[in-house]
């Protein structure tokens, strides 16, 4: 490999043309070296992570993607205005639009992906594979020709034989892709095919292909540079698929043996040298397991979502490789100087439905919680506390990405990563990842791209146990109560607690369309009788301390001592358990957490939050006095600014909230002390 002077340093400035984690994955590395860096963003992004982290940013329209995020002309104007020497498209969007690509070198501005003719070449599946065909490396068997009219595709269908796959030949993320077991089912899946391929692409042209049974994808990370110099770092496994796309990749891929990771990354430096491959790229193979046996399938002419796990197992900043390889430079190592080191996994975390199919859903994120960032740990999002998940893009919320020596303590790792990433106010996959990292033969590397439909029995969601609901049922008790961090008998608080004059309580709790009633007695030793049917729990010293937003509920038995943690959105109840995993549970009356007087924001003694939001200011500190109309506390929420102002002349006791904190609807924020 030739040697080059460093040309980093004349690069001055970058444009992301992205958003979310991806964006400010990238400002992260470019800030390291010294770059200043622009955003791009849409009008709901304006408030968003990439944008705050940018050194400048422009406004590129309206919400919508085709008129924003995919508008080359307007992103090479901001370009050009902000003196950017080169623009990082990320994935997504426009890192695989050769248009695009030629367009900024028309322009002046350095593309930092591979040169057009590859993206091109590469995009248009039947192309990719003849030029892999004639360069020696194997491809899956099929028909990738122009012939196609129904008969002569059923005719090249028969020749393959059954099963098979149908593919459009452009785009990915499984649109245009069908399976067909028999001769009889392929006219209509061929019809289907086409006509979402043209929906989504602009093209109904598809390619037929064997189709392997339980096939691994694996995947191989390469570079190349201007000066001929290519390299690969290893590959990855992505079978672990839902709607056919990845939800847990690992590096290095489990099972495989030296000589076949040889082979594997030979043949990927192959497909890099025949297009003259610039940048960063994936070359991605279907592997045969039952015959050891991999084929080409395509190439990714751009940064994968999966790329940490490869930076975890080499020590590579890959986004440097990029912003260097764009300056003109050689690759930072040859093959020889590339070396592999334990494991990493990472998860996808979705805001999606997983007992509706994986559905993506959209809403406010009211709180997150992330476990400790640190070398063997890593958390890659672009979403806080108080942000919306939009339906105008996709639906990931962030990426968990753990190292371990051990490629089998690597997932019992990523299990107690995930049980400190906690979700409140969008539907989303954690607990499902959860259950994942625990299936034995993941652990063992038995896996193929149908895991997740061979396992869905041992995957679904599960009832909470009648522990989980009456631990809930006593939150919701001290909760009522004056909101103090240890609460004894909140039925003694006066009018704001006070049912019938009775120490009884009914809460009734809906997890998975049934109803559970939680009896709740207060006993004068201070202690709960928590009774659903039969089954009483006894529980004694309960108190409440506020975490970040989150709830922590700790309670005694006469066995031991219970914690849970708790979120709170409306109606829904988060729990977050380290042993039994994440639930949603719904309670059925919402005024369950006040007293009779829930729709006001003071109820006799307390001040609560209205909503979900972001605390922006406190008027008042311990000990001051407040007459009627004095304005308490300010709570912002989805962009509203909510004033909450005192309804009468009273003493502040306590202030359990400061400027900043996240708070959840109905919570006590403010304690009033009694009226003497």
């Amino acid at each position: 490999m030739t040697m080059s002077i460093s040309n980093l340093a004349h690069l001055k400035k970058i444009l992301i043309a992205n958003r979310g984690e991806i964006a400010c994955r990238i400002m992260k590395t470019a800030k390291r070296l010294g770059i200043q860096t622009v955003a791009v963003y849409s009008d709901i992004d304006v408030n968003s992570m990439h944008v705050q982290m940018a050194d400048e940013a422009y406004n590129i329209g309206p919400a919508q993607s085709q008129e924003s995020y995919l508008r080359g002309d307007k992103i090479i104007k901001v370009a050009t205005q902000s003196l950017a020497q080169a623009i990082h498209p990320g994935y997504g969007f426009l890192s695989e639009n050769a248009e695009f690509a030629k367009l900024c070198s028309d322009n002046g501005v350095i593309f930092i992906g591979p040169p057009a003719s590859a993206i091109r070449d590469m995009g248009i599946k039947s192309t990719s594979k003849n030029i892999m065909d004639k360069a020696g490396v194997p491809i899956v068997p099929g028909y990738h020709g122009e012939k196609q009219s129904d008969d002569d595709l059923l005719e090249r269908a028969k020749e393959i034989g059954f099963p098979l796959m149908i593919k459009a030949v452009r785009g990915g993320g499984g649109k245009g892709m069908r399976i067909v077991g028999s001769e009889s089912e392929f006219k209509q899946a061929l019809d289907s095919a086409r006509t979402e391929s043209l929906r989504a692409f602009g093209d109904n042209v598809v390619l037929l292909e064997k189709f392997v049974v339980n096939p691994r994808h694996i995947e191989v990370q390469i570079f190349g540079d201007s000066h001929g110099n290519y390299v690969h770092l290893f590959e990855r496994d992505c079978s672990i698929q839902r709607r056919h796309q990845k939800v847990i990749e690992q590096a290095p891929a489990p099972g495989i043996n030296e000589e076949t990771r040889y082979e594997l990354g030979k043949f990927a430096v192959k497909a890099a040298e025949a297009v003259k491959y610039e940048g960063a790229g994936t070359v991605e193979f279907i592997y045969d397991k039952s015959i050891n046996k991999f084929y080409f399938m395509e190439m990714n002419t751009r940064l994968q979502v999966e790329h940490p796990v490869t930076e975890m197992i080499t020590g590579i900043d890959l986004v440097e490789w990029q912003l260097r390889v764009a300056s003109g430079e050689t690759l930072p190592l040859a093959q020889d100087e590339i070396s592999l080191n334990g494991s990493a996994v990472e998860a996808r975390i979705y805001a999606e439905n997983v007992s509706d199919n994986f559905l993506p859903t959209a809403g406010h994120i009211q709180n997150i919680n992330t476990p400790e960032i640190g070398s063997n740990l890593r958390v890659e999002t672009g979403i806080r506390s108080g942000d919306d998940v939009s339906v105008h893009y996709d639906p990931m919320i962030a990426k968990l990405v753990v190292w371990d020596k051990d490629g089998k303590q690597v997932f019992r790792t990523l299990e107690q990563s995930l049980s400190e990433f906690n979700i409140v106010g969008v539907e989303n996959n954690v607990d499902f990842l959860r259950k994942l990292c625990k299936n034995q033969d993941l652990i063992e590397g038995n896996i193929h791209t149908g895991f997740i439909e061979d396992h869905k029995a041992n995957l679904s969601t599960q009832l909470p146990s009648e522990n989980i609901f009456q631990q809930i049922a006593l939150a919701a008790i001290l909760l009522q109560s004056s909101g103090s961090q240890s609460i004894s008998d909140p039925f003694s608080n006066g009018d704001s607690f006070r049912i019938n004059s009775s120490s009884t309580k009914k809460i009734t709790l809906i997890s998975h369309g049934k109803e559970f009633i939680v009896n709740i007695k207060f006993n004068n030793d201070a202690s709960y009788d928590l009774k659903i049917g039969e089954s009483v729990l006894k529980v004694k010293n309960a108190s409440l301390n506020y975490d970040n937003g989150f709830v922590m509920l700790r309670s005694e038995t006469s066995q031991n001592i219970l914690h849970i943690k708790l979120g709170f959105s409306g109606s829904r109840v988060y729990v977050f358990d380290k042993i039994s995993g994440d639930h949603v549970v719904e309670l059925k009356n919402e005024n369950d957490w006040l007293s009779d007087n829930a729709d006001t924001t003071q109820v006799t003694d307390r001040v609560v939050s209205p909503m979900p939001g972001i605390i922006e200011k406190i008027h008042v500190k311990k000990g001051d006095l407040v007459k009627k109309g004095d304005s308490l506390a300010v709570i912002i929420a989805m962009k509203m600014e909510y004033v909450i102002k005192s309804q009468q002349n009273r003493r502040v006791e306590e202030v359990y909230f400061s400027p900043g904190d996240n708070v959840g609807k109905n919570v006590s924020i403010i304690k009033f002390a009694e009226v003497s």
